[in-house]
């Protein structure tokens, strides 16, 4: 009995159609992937080493309301110098010191001191550049998936409505349902 039904299923062999099921869309993912500038910047600031150290240390020191206060006193001790209330060596030193020292010198620092820490600036703007055109990339890839699934929807409406008029069902009940999507609604119309 075994060999008759094998010798029969051989006899007439069964067709499997098989539908295979494939995504509308593929996902191509942006290749940025967000970073902490903040860290990043202390990453950056460690390795610089000792000479970036002191010019974002004085850097931030000089640009303080302390520092503004210290070279109000520093000038005002000069003004006394020149009027004749300290010696003239002070007038000298204050002068030396104000107009050489701190402006030959501090000068270049404070321009170290700034270009490391606008250093963030520059990272904060690529990294917000990198975040919109990945968003860009995003919204372009949702409005691809939209449109892949509309066109499948009208392929899907026209096997329908295909469907409807090969199964006798006149023209004008298939633009009922169409315009009604009510396919009772249709049939009462029709036969009204």
């Amino acid at each position: 009995m075994h060999e008759e039904t094998k010798q029969s299923a051989q006899a007439s062999p069964k067709t499997h159609h098989t539908i295979q099921l494939t995504s509308l869309f593929k996902h191509n993912p942006f290749p940025h992937k967000p970073r902490n500038v903040n860290e990043l910047q202390k990453e950056e600031q460690a390795a610089a080493g000792f000479n970036t150290a002191i010019a974002v240390f004085l850097t931030t020191r000089v640009g303080t309301m302390w520092a503004a206060y210290s070279f109000a006193v520093l000038a005002i001790v000069g003004l006394l110098a020149i009027l004749g209330v300290l010696p003239p060596l002070i007038a000298l030193l204050i002068a030396w010191g104000s107009q050489t020292f701190i402006q030959l010198v501090m000068l270049p620092i404070i321009m170290v001191g700034q270009n490391v820490l606008g250093r963030k600036s520059e990272l904060q703007a690529d990294e917000a550049f990198n975040t919109t055109m990945k968003t860009y990339h995003d919204i372009e890839e949702i409005m691809q998936h939209l449109a892949a699934q509309d066109a499948e929807l009208l392929k899907q409406s026209h096997m329908i409505i295909h469907l409807l008029k090969a199964s006798g069902i006149p023209l004008e009940q298939v633009a009922v349902i169409q315009n009604n999507g009510d396919v009772a609604t249709a049939e009462v119309k029709t036969q009204g």
